[in-house]
């Protein structure tokens, strides 16, 4: 025997003997990803899943005055249906959602300008409009409440100036759910716009340089190079805020709302979004299994909603 006829003899015998040290090495791989994902994994499945089914739970019993619950079956769910406060909630949740989301271009706008070649101070920019995004909600809503006010408020008097007669923007039924809206998107712009820039950052700029030469105008380019090339980025913030939007809360309760009978503002009972009704049930009343069913109605539009966008997103998205 030749050994040019040893060789096809040898060579599987080499690679049956290194599979065990391979299995071995991906096995080690394997352990080692999951002891680096596992403290994010425990924290979700405590923080995150573990409440959805003790919300689901919650949502079938009903509370004592002392804490404790009892299994109702599906009562809340069937006065939840017959409720008015939480149709109202609902409607007044998705007109603050849709609001909001009239900032998203609003960010790609500033994020465009802010992009600009040669701009003074852009840095500056970034971070005068990303302000609101890490100040203190409670702050914001103090600020806001205090710009809006009808007797001593700035908008009213800078209003006054023009001969404009202004209202009570948070106090009045007609206009509180849209002022609160205007603060809404006053938050979300800055953190939208720090998205949008990085995604026009990442557009080739051989684009631009080929649609020049083919004597497309700014106009033209931005149709049709950038708009197609951020929809990814577009479809991410576009999804953040609405899911963001439909948990408000924070400025809807320090803008609007109060524990206070005597203090209640007339605008809250018109205004309420459907987490400060779930936060009313829970913490006001102590209906914490009505609060529970509101709840996990809202997980129920928030993942439909969000479904819907993933779904309408292939008509419209264009990944590269």
């Amino acid at each position: 025997m030749t050994a040019l006829e040893e060789v096809p003899v040898a060579a599987p015998q080499r690679a049956v003997a290194g599979r065990p040290a391979r299995r071995g090495l991906r096995r080690r791989e394997w352990l080692w990803g999951f002891a680096f994902i596992a403290p994010n994994g425990l924290g979700l499945l405590a923080f995150y899943i573990w409440p959805v089914f003790q919300t689901l739970y919650y949502s079938f019993t009903e509370w004592g005055a002392f804490g404790g619950h009892t299994w109702i079956g599906a009562e809340n769910y069937a006065k939840l249906v017959s409720d008015p406060e939480v149709l109202k909630a609902l409607k007044n949740t998705l007109l603050y959602a849709g609001l909001v989301l009239l900032g998203v271009p609003v960010s790609l706008v500033l994020a465009a300008l802010i992009n600009t070649p040669g701009l003074r101070g852009a840095a500056v920019y970034r971070v005068l409009y990303f302000l609101p995004v890490v100040t203190m909600p409670a702050a914001v809503g103090m600020v806001w409440r205090w710009l809006y006010n009808g007797d001593i408020g700035l908008i009213n008097y800078v209003l006054s100036l023009v001969g404009i007669e202004g209202h009570h923007w948070v106090a009045d039924p007609r206009f509180a759910l849209y002022a609160t809206a205007v603060v809404g998107i006053w938050m979300t712009v800055g953190y939208n716009m720090v998205i949008f820039a990085a995604g026009l950052k990442g557009i080739p700029k051989d684009l631009y340089e080929a649609a020049e030469l083919d004597g497309a105008g700014p106009i033209r380019q931005f149709f049709s190079i950038t708009l197609p090339m951020l929809s990814p980025t577009a479809f991410f913030v576009t999804v953040l805020t609405s899911i963001g939007a439909l948990q408000v809360f924070d400025v809807i309760y320090l803008m609007l709302g109060s524990n206070s009978a005597a203090l209640r503002n007339p605008a809250i009972d018109e205004n309420q979004t459907i987490v400060f009704l779930f936060f009313e049930r829970a913490f006001v009343d102590n209906d914490k299994g009505y609060a529970a069913a509101i709840a996990f109605v809202l997980l129920l539009v928030i993942l439909l909603l969000t479904i819907v966008q993933f779904r309408a997103q292939k008509k419209w998205v264009h990944y590269a």
